[in-house]
């Protein structure tokens, strides 16, 4: 306790200065990769994905990031064990923001989509198995967030491989690729508006206590999604074109489709991953403020301090802006190459199997996610259309991710322990 008040305001202002630093690579690097199918696909430009993401990710993590959040990032370790000495919880979350932002930007800078939710996971891990003790880590929550490692990836992967082969067989492989577009886009895009709004409202609304059960939330995503067809309809309806073009200009023309429609998703994914992912650096940020300012009292939950949540939103737009470009290229470019039609099927995959995972509590990575979805895209044109030593790299980067997390967070924890002793 008397570490506390000593070092309490020093304490807060490092760990808000780690967590800004979390924050940053949690744009440099998750963001980024929820933005590299729309600019890989040339569906935007890079400027024009990092205005977008700017603007939809501070808002989800502003508007919808929580009034209050768990005090314990996903209940994966026992608070019981800090009650005595709170102040090693406060040197431990501070020491898993510093570990799990480096890696984070380190992992960026050599272009590898992470996992920020691992990477934290990991940290807080180290740091309590062996600061505190093996026993104050609940492994079962441990062993289910491994586990997503190989299930979500592989749920995307097959859910976008089904969406692109039913866009071929429906639209492109056909003799009128146009007017079978004009048919068959509004479906995809009722879909699209169907998923999204659900991942809004499961993901983004309950931060801010708007809650709906689960038939409500069916039944205003749906309304969603049919006001998206129709409008949707209506401007594809407009859509003329030539009788004497060639089957390569209907293409193109289809693929311009697409890009609407992923600008739609890329808006939509942005703001349900800001709303959801910033709690990954303001959490632990939230832990140390309020244990610190109620004198070493660890509550289940912490309100948050009114400068928190601008932090993290703008921490994760500047880490976007300024370093976001390699994660970006891996996933546009470096994995398979896409197109608007490829690009979208990838993200509403996505998005889908991330309905799913909230509806089941699977643990779930938005990065591996989309990775899997855009193997899916790649998988649906055969094994040469992915560049497999990328593949690989990202592959060895998420099983290091947890290892290097822990490390680094059981080194910054002795060295914060030692500093304040």
């Amino acid at each position: 306790m008397d570490i506390l008040a000593t070092y309490g305001e020093t304490l807060v202002i490092f760990a808000g200065t780690v967590g800004f630093l979390m924050a940053w690579g949690i744009g440099a690097n998750d963001v980024a990769n929820a933005m590299g199918t729309s600019v890989g696909s040339k569906a935007l430009t890079i400027k024009q994905a990092i205005i977008i993401a700017m603007i939809f990710e501070f808002a989800g993590a502003y508007l919808a990031g929580g009034e209050v959040t768990s005090t314990i990032r996903k209940g994966i370790i026992d608070a019981t064990y800090y009650i005595d000495s709170p102040e090693l919880l406060v040197f431990g979350m501070t020491a898993a923001l510093l570990a799990a932002g480096l890696w984070l930007i380190i992992a960026s800078y050599f272009g590898w989509p992470v996992s920020t939710t691992h990477s934290i996971v990991g940290a807080i891990v180290g740091f309590s198995a062996v600061g505190v003790g093996v026993d104050s880590v609940t492994w079962s929550k441990v062993v289910g967030i491994v586990g997503s490692w190989v299930v979500t990836p592989f749920i995307a992967g097959v859910i976008a491989y089904l969406i692109f082969m039913s866009s071929q067989k429906l639209i492109f492989n056909t003799k009128h690729p146009i007017e079978n577009a004009k048919r068959y886009v509004p479906i995809y895009m009722f879909l699209a508006g169907f998923i999204l709004s659900l991942v809004t409202i499961k993901k983004g609304l309950k931060h801010i206590g708007v809650h709906f059960s689960s038939v409500d939330s069916l039944l205003i995503a749906a309304a969603i999604g049919v006001c998206i067809a129709i409008v949707g309809k209506i401007f594809i309806n407009r859509i003329k074109i030539e009788a004497k073009a060639d089957k390569k200009m209907h293409f193109a023309n289809v693929e311009k489709i697409f890009a609407v429609l992923m600008v739609v998703t890329a808006c939509a994914m942005a703001f349900a991953h800001g709303s959801n992912d910033v709690a990954n650096a303001i959490g632990p940020l939230a832990a140390v403020v309020n244990i610190v300012e109620h004198d070493g009292q660890i509550a289940a939950k912490s309100e948050l301090a009114w400068w928190i949540l601008p932090l993290g939103g703008v921490g994760i737009i500047l880490g976007l802006a300024i370093f976001g470009k390699r994660v970006m290229a891996t996933i546009g470019h470096g994995i398979t190459h896409l197109t608007p039609s490829r690009g979208f099927a990838a993200e509403l995959a996505a998005a889908s199997t991330v309905v799913i995972a909230s509806g089941t509590g699977l643990p779930i990575s938005t990065t591996q996610t989309l990775v899997g979805a855009v193997l899916g895209v790649g998988m649906a044109r055969g094994i040469a259309a992915l560049n497999l030593s990328i593949v690989r790299n990202i592959v060895i980067s998420w099983i290091i991710t947890l290892p290097i997390g822990a490390g680094l967070s059981i080194l910054f924890f002795f060295i914060l322990k030692a500093i304040c002793s």
